[in-house]
């Protein structure tokens, strides 16, 4: 059903680390360089352990900004499930991570799975355009899962 291609909305950049004697630094985002659509109200970070994914699942209204810096390396999953996409059906996949940082921006109805496929704990960033579970976690979480559905299109290899 999906074929390797583009995803309209999908914006990835490649990320810099500036490095010295200290360590380095690396700039995620800058309002100047974003939509303002896409500016983060919240933001998270998480542990992916080796040979784990997380996901499939897609956001009906928010728009995650992920950034992938390292520890570890990832292999990031797309999916455009949006029927009024120009680029519906296609799937992308990235690789992403210490070796090769990038922030991703996944639009509302692109299904998106990722998985630590660089040997050791790996941290991932996400710097979301809405609140978990809405003000004060009063609302419905905006996440449809597809993980647990056996027959899923949305398969990583």
């Amino acid at each position: 059903m999906f074929k390797k291609g583009p995803i309209d909305g999908v914006i990835t950049e490649n990320l810099r680390k500036f490095v010295d004697e200290r360590g380095w630094l690396c700039e995620l985002f800058r309002h100047d360089n974003l939509d303002e659509k896409h500016y983060p109200v919240m933001a998270y970070t998480s542990l992916t352990q080796p040979d784990t994914a997380r996901g499939p699942h897609e956001h009906a209204d928010q728009t995650d900004l992920f950034c992938f810096i390292g520890p570890s390396n990832f292999k990031l999953y797309l999916w455009d499930h949006r029927k009024n996409s120009p680029t519906f059906g296609n799937r992308m996949v990235l690789f992403t991570g210490e070796d090769s940082p990038m922030s991703v921006i996944i639009p509302p109805g692109v299904v998106h799975a990722y998985k630590n496929v660089g040997g050791k704990p790996g941290i991932v960033l996400n710097c979301a355009n809405r609140l978990y579970a809405g003000k004060n976690k009063k609302e419905p979480v905006d996440e449809i899962r597809h993980e647990d559905t056996p027959d899923s299109p949305f398969r990583l290899d």
